[in-house]
């Protein structure tokens, strides 16, 4: 994908601290920009990483991960195309809190530490708006403890796919339907449960008709699934 000055115009309007910005603010932003192409399943950033950079999706998806002392994957988030990543570690200097992996190929855009201090806490707008965005940060984690502290399975799988509708989630007359690709997988990393024990409950509740699989790829979350919120 060729990546042009609409296409970071465009990511720009998603991020709050760059839509604050004005066209010349922006260019100077752009004509520092490095942008890479990453294929599926290869390794953006490691946990514990040194970086100095600021990351957005061009294109595709990924997913950020830990791994527990066995080894044992747990999915954080999943981001798509225009999300963004990694203003903790640009903010403190410290190391990545987390691995990012691609999920599909992808292309992923960077901004220099020095250049996001100079452009980005520099500008007084755009500072503001990183204090609001670090404050949906911590809101989504709280999700991530909510989760965790599901007693069982059904629950937290649930929950997860709630979390999930909320971010992809596209409205339909049926239903609400994850617009994006997940496997049993990665729905039992995400919430932290077997993924033997996943695919068992994601069975039943099909077999209940709260949630269909559209095309073996998306799942569509029908009204009966939200009357049976987690407790």
């Amino acid at each position: 994908m060729k990546f042009t000055s609409e296409d970071f115009l465009k990511i720009s309007q998603g991020i709050p601290f760059l839509a604050c910005l004005s066209k010349p603010e922006l260019a100077e932003i752009e004509s520092v920009l490095i942008v890479r192409k990453f294929s599926r399943s290869e390794v953006i950033l490691l946990e514990e990483e040194e970086t100095g950079y600021f990351y957005f999706i061009v294109s595709g998806k990924v997913k950020v991960v830990r791994y527990n002392d066995a080894g044992k994957e747990l999915l954080l988030a999943v981001h798509k195309r225009y999300d963004y990543f990694g203003e903790m570690s640009i903010l403190d200097g410290k190391t990545a809190p987390a691995t990012i992996i691609a999920m599909e190929d992808c292309t992923v855009g960077f901004i220099s530490r020095a250049n996001f201090i100079k452009f980005i806490m520099g500008n007084e707008r755009s500072l503001h708006q990183l204090i609001a965005l670090l404050c949906t940060r911590l809101r989504e984690s709280w999700s991530m403890l909510n989760i965790l502290g599901f007693a069982e399975a059904s629950d937290k799988i649930r929950a997860a796919l709630i979390i999930f509708s909320r971010k992809f989630g596209t409205p339909e007359k049926n239903g609400t339907i994850i617009s994006i690709k997940l496997t049993h997988k990665d729905i039992a990393n995400f919430s932290a449960v077997s993924r033997e024990t996943a695919s068992r409950i994601i069975s039943a509740m099909m077999k209940a008709g709260e949630i269909e699989l559209i095309d073996h790829k998306y799942y569509l979350l029908k009204p009966p699934f939200f009357t049976k919120q987690p407790i």
